[in-house]
């Protein structure tokens, strides 16, 4: 049977009086997307670089594709990609030179398969393939260390923040690369990100990290069941129309301003809410489909008390 591409087995990481990484235990298969998401100084870095062998474990166990960390198992590092912390590139050179010292250190064709060439269209370096890489924007900069990382088609891509810096269009473009690889090719992806609404929109499995315990693991479509939903309805009578939508067999609840329905039977189907209220001679002024983002969701998880209120996510 193929090994898992991560196994991590009660990882510890501690600095003194500092424990950064505690007690983790986690699982990652092949083919997988998964992200660990966490607050600015929850441990992600940390557990990143103890996965790669960049620092050593107080406690617990590694293995990467089946060899354990650190190894000398040169053929399973050969697999592996990564960006950890801030992008770097030798800022004299320019980007193709940048990347064709990695296809040198990686020991990949200078001839027939041209990686560097390809690797820069699919980063959509091309205009700045001749640049030099202090010139490049954060951005730019991004996308270069992306490029180094996947210029050996690895089987597994380790990523720490792997947007930063990148606009929406950029932000999008990495969305899709990533999806690409894993769908595609079966490529192993394990990022750690803070961008929770990215998170949701390409990771097939999500765990949560706080204070360096992993509180939680979650398959992507369990976040998307477990986010609260409702509808907000203002209107001219709030009583006359609580009446209306009661006597259909919805529950709706007073708010602040208007009322509220969670009934899942109301959610499928706002314009029906909407038009029972019409022909109940109570109409709304207006009627918003609100759901909890994933920042909410994930701060209900470790801090309930620091969970924001609702966000208003569309109109029906």
């Amino acid at each position: 049977m193929t090994a898992p591409a991560i196994e991590i087995a009660r990882l510890s990481k501690r600095y003194r009086d500092l424990t950064a990484v505690d007690d983790v235990t986690l699982r990652v298969e092949r083919g997988q997307i998964y992200a660990l998401l966490g607050l600015n100084g929850a441990g992600k870095t940390t557990l990143i670089r103890m996965l790669l062998g960049m620092i050593a474990p107080t406690a617990g166990a590694v293995r990467v594709l089946g060899a354990d960390v650190p190894s000398g198992d040169r053929a399973a590092w050969a697999k592996v990609g990564y960006l950890v912390e801030a992008a770097a590139a030798y800022p004299e050179l320019t980007v193709r030179e940048n990347l064709d010292v990695v296809r040198r250190l990686r020991r990949l064709p200078g001839t027939g398969v041209d990686p560097v060439g390809d690797i820069i269209d699919r980063l959509a370096l091309a205009p700045y393939a001749d640049r030099r890489a202090r010139t490049l924007s954060l951005g730019n900069l991004q996308r270069l260390a992306l490029a180094k990382a996947l210029i050996h088609a690895p089987a597994l891509l380790i990523l720490d923040e792997p947007v930063n810096g990148l606009d929406p269009a950029g932000v999008a473009e990495i969305r899709a690369l990533l999806a690409s690889l894993a769908h595609r090719h079966g490529t192993t992806v394990f990022l750690s990100s803070h961008l929770l609404a990215e998170v949701a929109r390409l990771a097939t499995r999500v765990g949560i990290l706080h204070h360096g315990r992993l509180v939680g693991e979650h398959d992507a479509d369990h976040l998307d069941r477990h986010r609260r939903r409702h509808l907000r309805l203002a209107t001219r009578d709030d009583d006359a129309a609580r009446a209306v939508l009661r006597a259909h067999g919805y529950h709706p609840e007073p708010a602040p301003t208007g009322l509220l329905l969670a009934d899942p039977r109301a959610l499928a189907e706002p314009e029906q809410v909407a038009a029972v209220l019409v022909h109940g001679g109570a109409p709304p002024a207006e009627l918003h489909l609100e759901e909890e983002d994933l920042e909410a969701f994930f701060l209900r998880t470790v801090a309930p008390d620091a969970a924001p209120e609702l966000t208003e996510a569309g109109d029906a």
